[in-house]
C-alpha cells in the first residue's frame, strides 16, 4: 500500500466536511455555542475575583487600634494577633500610611484633605487574612478582646454571599458545560457518519487491498479535528466582540468595578478554546468510526 502525506488526508477531510455542508455547518454551530456560553460565564467568574481580591472581601478581617497606644504597645498587639489560630497574614498599616492611600486614591478631588495635615483622624490599622471561613467568627471575638483593639472590620456576610453567587454561576457553568458538550458531540457523530455512509463502497475496496484502520479511520478524525479548529477559532472572535461590547457599557458607569482587559485574558482563552474544540472534534469522530469502520 502506497504511503501518502498528511496532504492526502487532510484533502479527504476537507472532501467530507463539503460532502455533508448542512450537518458539517450544524457541528460548528453547536460546539461554538458550547465555546462562547463556557467563555462568557468563566470571564464573569473572572471578573468576580478581581474585585473580591480589589475590594479587600474575600478573606480579610480590618482590625483598627486605640489612638491613644504607643508604637510600642501597637507592635505587642501585632504579636498577639500573629499567635491565634487562623491567622494566615497579618499587614499592619499606620494611620500616616492610611492617610496617604487614601490621598492618593482620591487625589482628583482636590482638598478632600487639607484638613487633617497636622491632626490626622485615622487610626493604625492591622489587615489580618484567615484561612478557615468556619473559624471566623471565633478569630473576631478573640481580636475584639486585645487590649487597645478600637473596633473590628469583619465583612464576612458579604464575602460569603458573594462567594455563593460565584459558586452557583460556576455550577450553572458545568451544567451548561455538560449539556452542549454531549450536544456537540452527538452532532459531530452523526456528521462524521454521514461521511463515512457516503464513502462507504470506497472503504470497503480499500479494506479488500488491505489498507489499515488508521488509514481509513485517520480522514474522519481530522475531520472532527477541523471542526474543532474553525468552532474555536469563530468562539473567540465572537467572544473577543462580545467581551469588548461590555465591558465599553460597565466602563464609566461602574467605576467601583475592575474589568479585566481582554489582552490580559485573551490568550488563555485561546487556548482554552482551541484545546476544547480540537478534543471534542477528536472524541465525536472517534466515537462515530468505531461504530460504524468495524470489519
Amino acid at each position: 500500500m502506497k504511503r501518502y502525506r498528511l496532504t492526502y488526508f487532510l484533502g479527504q477531510s476537507f472532501k467530507g466536511l463539503w460532502r455533508n455542508g448542512i450537518m458539517s455547518v450544524a457541528s460548528i454551530t453547536v460546539l461554538m455555542s458550547c465555546l462562547v456560553v463556557m467563555g462568557s460565564f468563566a470571564l464573569l467568574i473572572l471578573n468576580i475575583d478581581a474585585n473580591l481580591e480589589n475590594l479587600g472581601l474575600l478573606n480579610e478581617v480590618v482590625l483598627f487600634i486605640d489612638e491613644t497606644k504607643t508604637p510600642e504597645e501597637v507592635s505587642a498587639i501585632g504579636d498577639k494577633i500573629r499567635a491565634l489560630d487562623n491567622v494566615a497574614e497579618v499587614t499592619f498599616i499606620s494611620k500616616e500610611q492610611a492617610l496617604e492611600e487614601e490621598r492618593q486614591k482620591y487625589s482628583e478631588y482636590s482638598g478632600l484633605y487639607e484638613l487633617v495635615e497636622g491632626d490626622n483622624p485615622l487610626r493604625d490599622e492591622f489587615v489580618i487574612k484567615y484561612e478557615d471561613n468556619s473559624k471566623v467568627s471565633t478569630l473576631v471575638y478573640q481580636l475584639g478582646q486585645i487590649d487597645g483593639v478600637a473596633k473590628v472590620n469583619n465583612r464576612l456576610d458579604l464575602a460569603m454571599s458573594i462567594e455563593k453567587i460565584k459558586n452557583s454561576i460556576s455550577l450553572v457553568l458545568v451544567w451548561f458545560m455538560a449539556i452542549l458538550f454531549a450536544v456537540s458531540i452527538f452532532v459531530i457523530i452523526n456528521t462524521i457518519k454521514l461521511a463515512v455512509h457516503s464513502r462507504r463502497a470506497e472503504i470497503t475496496i480499500m479494506r479488500y487491498v488491505g489498507a489499515t484502520d488508521w488509514f481509513v479511520i485517520l480522514p474522519f478524525i481530522f475531520e472532527g479535528i477541523i471542526i474543532g479548529i474553525i468552532s474555536s477559532a469563530i468562539a473567540f472572535f465572537i467572544q473577543w466582540y462580545i467581551y469588548g461590547y461590555v465591558v465599553k457599557m460597565v466602563d464609566g458607569t461602574f467605576d467601583f468595578l475592575k474589568i479585566l482587559g481582554f489582552n490580559e485574558i485573551g490568550l488563555l482563552v485561546a487556548v482554552i478554546f482551541l484545546g476544547i474544540g480540537v478534543v471534542t472534534g477528536i472524541i465525536g469522530s472517534t466515537i462515530s468510526t468505531r461504530k460504524y469502520l468495524k470489519a
